[in-house]
Parts: C-alpha cells; structure tokens; sequence
C-alpha cells in the first residue's frame, strides 16, 4: 500500500508548522505546507487549488494553524476547507470543530453549557454594563472575541479612569468580553490531549513584571503533575469540540481550578520544553493510523 499523502494547513517558516511537516514526511516520504493565503476555491469543478495542486487529491490534511493571527476572516479559511472534505480528503482537526473555537465566545459558550467552572464572565456592547462589571470584579480583563497569546487584550482597574479606558477598548471591539481577573499565582496550565486522550501538563511560568503567563509576553515552560479530578476537569473540556490535537488553557486559583478555553491547535512548544514530548511525531502518528484503517 503507497503511503497516503497528506498536507499541513500552516504558516511556511514557523516552528511548529515545519516540525509537523517534517514529522509527517518522515513517516510519508512526502512534504508539503500549504499557505491558506494562496488557496483558490474553483465552485464549478469543486477544486480547492494551491500552487498548482489540487488539494481534494490529498489523503488527508493537517490543520496546525489557519492563520498567522485570528479575525471573522480566518472562518472563511475555514470554511473553503470544507470542499475538500466534501470531497472526501480527512482533516484533522475537523473544520467545523476548529470554527467553533476561533470565536472567544463561541468557545466559552460551549465550556459553559457543559457546567466548565471559568472565571466570571460579562459580555456586553453597552459601556454602562462595562463599568459596571469592572466595579463588580474590581480588575477585570478585556479580551478581543478573536485573538491569541493574550494579544490585544488589557486589564482594567475600578476608578476613575476605567471609563475612559473601556470607551478605548470598544471603538476596536463593539462586543466587549469581560473576565474577572484572578491570582494565579504566576502560572496556569497547558493540559495537552491528543484525540481526546490525555497526554501531559506543562506550566506557563510568568516573567516578574506581567499579569499575563503566555510565552509571547516572556514567560516560560515548566513541567507539571497535575492530580487525576484535573486531569478529569480538562478532559472534560476539550470533549464537546472533538479536536485531534489540542491544549486546554488551566489555572489554579483560590475557589479551585478554572478553564479559560480550548485551544483550536494545541501547542507543540510547550509540549516539548514543558514535558519532553514530540506532539508533532504523535500527532503525525495518529493521522497516518487514521487514514490507513
């Protein structure tokens, strides 16, 4: 049997879209990045085309990244993929499941329909109720509806500028989604699952003069050994989405754990630095074990 051709839906250069094409290629003999930005959908003949190639001839393709930064036009991406699994070629994740976590809000819906203690949580596009959810939660941090790495997002204080400061805000987001900020003691977790089996925990250890853990902002990975009720909680997470590969965002507060979100692609970085593991090689494994059976 020839081995199955397969393609990663990624950013051309960026780590962890290479690791997965190098670790598919060495499974596969074959190696191919495809840029979203350069894809062409034909309506007439159903070809999804990149440079050349028609993508609905793959086996199967691997979303790690749609995108180098989340906005309503990484749903359109999203959504040209689906012709390709129209047409029969296996994705993982499925693009249905992956646009559910694009949106922030879509995705702490679902977390909280399915009873996922998280941070109390205010949305709103009236400057009043804003105000009024800072003066509830004291701090609170706005966080854009599309966003990663804690991008875009700002901490507001009760007092007297925080009006000022929400006007700000929402002149960029009219829909204003607003969390209570909570110690978490420097850290929060990276709980990493691979078809919905769990695999390891790695900590998000902030530098000294952010409120925020994320890499992007100076922090750094450490292990982790979390208790099984948190391995149950994060497991439970990530089951309504049905994701191939991804990491539920962690933390240990004062009134026990809570969840911020899903992850729409899961981390390999902090996978490997955290807990010592190839997540691209196991990811790469479980697709080509799909797709043969």
């Amino acid at each position: 049997m020839a081995e199955p051709k397969i393609g990663i839906i990624g950013i051309p250069g960026k780590w962890s879209t290479e690791a997965l094409a190098d670790a598919v290629a060495a499974r596969t003999g074959i190696r191919r990045v495809i840029d979203m930005s350069r894809v062409m959908l034909d309506l007439d003949s159903g070809a999804l085309m990149h440079d050349g190639e028609d993508l609905c001839s793959y086996d199967a393709l691997i979303v790690k990244k749609i995108s180098e930064t989340y906005s309503p036009h990484v749903l359109d991406r999203l959504e040209l993929l689906r012709m390709a699994q129209a047409r029969g070629v296996r994705i993982f994740s499925n693009p249905e499941a992956i646009l559910r976590l694009i949106d922030r809000l879509a995705c702490t819906m679902s977390l909280r329909l399915a009873d996922i203690p998280m941070p109390r949580t205010r949305v709103t596009e009236d400057l009043t109720e804003a105000e009024a959810a800072v003066d509830l939660y004291g701090s609170a941090v706005f966080k854009p509806l599309y966003s990663t790495k804690a991008r875009g997002m700002y901490v507001i204080e009760s007092g007297a500028g925080a009006a000022a400061q929400i006007r700000d805000f929402a002149a960029g987001n009219p829909v204003m989604y607003i969390q209570e900020k909570l110690d978490l003691s420097g850290q929060d977790l990276g709980m990493v699952f691979l078809n919905g089996d769990y695999l390891c925990t790695y900590a998000r250890v902030s530098a000294s003069d952010t409120w925020n853990t994320t890499i992007h902002s100076g922090g750094k990975y450490a292990p982790y050994d979390p208790d099984p009720d948190l391995i149950d909680l994060a497991r439970r997470a990530q089951a309504p989405f049905g994701l191939s590969f991804t990491t539920v965002d962690v933390a240990m507060t004062a009134q026990g754990p809570i969840v911020f979100e899903v992850s729409a692609f899961g981390g390999f970085r902090g996978a490997r630095d955290g807990c010592g593991m190839d997540a691209a090689a196991l990811l790469a494994r479980h697709v080509i074990k799909e797709v043969a059976a």
